[in-house]
C-alpha cells in the first residue's frame, strides 16, 4: 500500500512540477515569508512524532522518564547552533553531507529493504542532487543565500565540471537503487530526479528547496508515519494530525520567538534564512541520530 501511495505521489508531484515551470510569475521569485510559512508548518511536521519514537527508545534502553529524551533533544540541537555560531563553515558543510543522506534515505527508504554502507552511500549521492541543482542552475544566487549563513562557498573552488560530475553519480545512483524495482518503483525514483531539476531549473533556490522539503520530503515521512500507526489511512492520518500537533506548535513557537528576536540583529530576509536552515540543522542532527538509534536497537 505504501509503495503504491508513494507512486502515486511521485506521479502527481511531478506533473505539479511540471506546471509550476510553466508559471511565469513564479520564476525569478523567492517569496520568502510564504516559504518560511510553508517549512514551519508542513515541512518540520513530518519530525513531530520524535517524542513517539523517543518513548520507543528509552523502553528498548529501559530508560523510565521521558525526560532523558527530551533533555538529550534540546541538548543536541543546541549544540549544533553553538557550532553554527562559533564554526560555521564546518558546521555547514557536515550539515549538507548529513542533509544529502537524510534526503536519499527518507525519499527512497521504502523501497530498499537490505542496508549496507553501500547502499547509505548511494543515499548520500542521491540525495545529493538537493544541493547540487541550484548551484548548477542558480550558482550566485545559492551562494549569496550561503552568505547569509555565514558560509563563503567560494572557498571551496567549486566549478562547473565538479557539479555535473556530482550530478552525473547521483543520477547513478538512482539508477542503481532502482535495480531490481518493479517498473512503477524504477519510474518513481526518476521521476522524484526530474522533478527537482525542473524546480531548480525554473524557480529560485529557496522556492525550489521549499516546494521538495514540504511536498515530497516532508509529505512521504509523514505517509510512513501513518501507516506505522494505523493500516487504515484515514484513521493513521487523523491520529498522526493529532499526535504531531503538539510538538509543532511548539516548535512554531520558538521560531516565532526567535525571528522577534533576530529581527533586530539582522534585516528580515537574513532572519528568516537563518531560522529557515540554522533552525533545520538543528532538527535534523537529533532527528537523524534518534531513527538511527531505534534501527540498531531493533536489530
Amino acid at each position: 500500500m505504501i509503495k503504491k501511495l508513494n507512486f502515486y505521489h511521485s506521479l502527481f508531484f511531478f506533473n505539479i512540477c511540471i506546471i509550476l515551470s510553466a508559471l511565469e510569475f513564479l520564476k525569478n521569485k523567492d517569496f520568502l515569508i510564504l516559504c518560511f510559512f510553508l517549512i514551519l508548518s508542513i515541512g518540520i511536521s513530518h519530525g513531530a512524532l520524535d517524542n513517539l519514537k523517543g518513548k520507543k527508545l528509552l523502553k528498548i534502553l529501559k530508560f523510565k522518564s521521558i525526560f532523558v529524551f527530551y533533555i538529550g533533544y534540546i541538548t543536541l540541537s543546541l549544540f549544533v547552533i553553538l557550532c553554527w555560531i562559533l564554526i560555521p563553515t564546518l558546521t555547514l558543510t557536515i550539515f549538507l553531507v548529513v542533509a544529502c543522506y537524510h534526503f536519499g534515505k527518507e525519499d527512497t527508504d521504502f523501497l530498499v529493504k537490505k542496508k549496507s554502507f553501500f547502499i547509505n552511500l548511494l543515499f548520500t549521492l542521491k540525495g545529493s542532487i538537493i544541493i547540487i541543482s541550484p548551484l548548477l542552475f542558480n550558482f550566485q544566487d545559492t551562494a549569496d543565500i550561503f552568505k547569509l549563513l555565514n558560509f563563503d562557498i567560494s572557498i571551496f573552488g567549486i566549478n562547473h565540471i565538479f557539479l555535473y560530475s556530482i550530478l552525473f553519480l547521483s543520477f547513478s545512483s538512482n539508477i542503481a537503487l532502482s535495480l531490481n524495482q518493479e517498473s512503477d518503483f524504477k519510474s518513481l525514483i526518476m521521476m522524484d530526479f526530474i522533478s527537482i531539476l525542473i524546480l531548480n531549473f525554473f524557480l529560485s533556490p529557496i522556492l525550489a528547496f521549499t516546494i521538495y522539503f514540504c511536498f515530497l520530503h516532508s509529505l512521504r515521512h509523514s505517509f510512513s508515519l501513518i501507516f506505522e500507526l494505523s493500516k487504515n489511512f484515514k484513521r493513521g492520518a487523523f491520529m498522526f494530525i493529532k499526535k504531531a500537533l503538539p510538538l509543532t506548535i511548539a516548535t512554531v513557537v520558538i521560531y516565532v520567538i526567535s525571528f522577534y528576536y533576530l529581527n533586530n540583529l539582522f534585516v528580515i530576509d537574513e532572519t528568516i534564512y537563518k531560522l529557515i536552515f540554522i533552525g533545520l540543522a538543528s532538527l535534523t542532527f537529533p532527528h537523524i541520530l534518534l531513527e538511527y538509534l531505534i534501527e540498531k536497537n531493533e536489530k
